[in-house]
């Protein structure tokens, strides 16, 4: 049993580590807030600029003169995988709930004879990378997301996907992120950059009818080069708004996570000191019985 001076030790070493977690959660809890709102701010204009290429994809995908970003390469033997990652730890199961993910996709493409490139956004997800699968990584970017996301981060890292794709270093690129459900939980989405996909899961009355409500468009300049000028565009939007989802995932996360720890760790302060009273009970009974057996003896 531990002596009356290791458990106050350890009592006063768990109230400190829980007033580190209740600050964390305080902090992280007013980030999420903005971080919530940026991301949900996102969505519309991100979800109709692919509606809005979608539209245009419809004639222009079957034209010879296509851009390279809707046609592809023709090819589907190369996947670079962009992984988006938070800086810091103490998140819950941020990270590893994407790094599983990650790992599940990378061994269903090699074991259908593709080859993987990485390119990792953030600390935790450049140094899983680093430790498990170096040679596949191309880039890695760090700290983008100090001290919170923003639009030129997201269009450095579409420029270095622009500029291998130019290269011919891959045929398919597709980016993984946490998307923001709420503050309890976050889903591992996959989505496909290059070559353009139309989304799936439209959902709206727009959708349920034929394109454009039946209507016929006629563009100036035409189809594809507002696509070629509009594709480019899009990559950055895109990889924009999933820095964003993963910026308030990993701040819900972290807020759950803490919010947990702070309750663990007055939970342990409890059973810590439970232990204590009955220790030192324990020791002034025995103390008392030496003293009155001491005192019959005399």
């Amino acid at each position: 049993m531990a002596s009356l001076k290791e458990l106050r030790s350890r009592i006063a070493s768990v109230k400190s580590t829980q007033r580190i977690t209740s600050a964390m959660k305080m902090v992280a809890a007013a980030k999420l807030k903005r971080a919530q709102e940026n991301a949900e701010s996102a969505r519309p204009f991100a979800e109709r600029m692919e509606r809005m290429l979608s539209s245009l994809a419809e004639s222009a995908k079957s034209s010879a003169t296509a851009p390279r970003l809707l046609a592809g390469t023709g090819k589907d033997d190369t996947h670079l995988i962009v992984i988006v990652s938070s800086d810091r730890g103490l998140c819950g199961g941020f990270n590893s709930s994407l790094a599983r993910y990650a790992r599940t996709q990378i061994a269903e493409l090699r074991a259908a004879g593709k080859q993987v490139k990485l390119i990792t956004i953030g600390r935790k997800g450049s140094a899983l990378i680093r430790r498990e699968r170096p040679d596949d990584l191309i880039a890695a970017f760090d700290d983008l997301a100090k001290p919170a996301p923003d639009f030129a981060g997201a269009d450095t890292v579409s420029e270095k996907i622009l500029e291998l794709f130019e290269a011919n270093e891959f045929d398919t690129c597709t980016i993984l992120y946490n998307k923001f459900v709420s503050a309890l939980v976050q889903e591992v989405t996959p989505l496909q950059l290059i070559p353009f996909s139309p989304p799936e899961d439209e959902d709206d009355e727009e959708s349920s009818g034929p394109p454009n409500g039946g209507a016929v468009y006629e563009f100036e300049p035409d189809e594809e080069t507002i696509l070629a000028d509009l594709l480019p565009r899009n990559l950055a939007i895109q990889v924009f708004r999933a820095m964003l989802e993963s910026f308030a995932s990993e701040q819900g996360a972290r807020m759950t996570a803490m919010d947990n720890a702070t309750r663990n760790a007055g939970d342990m302060i409890n059973t810590l000191t439970i232990s204590y009273n009955r220790s030192r009970q324990a020791q002034i009974t025995k103390e008392l019985i030496e003293i009155i057996s001491g005192a019959e003896a005399l």
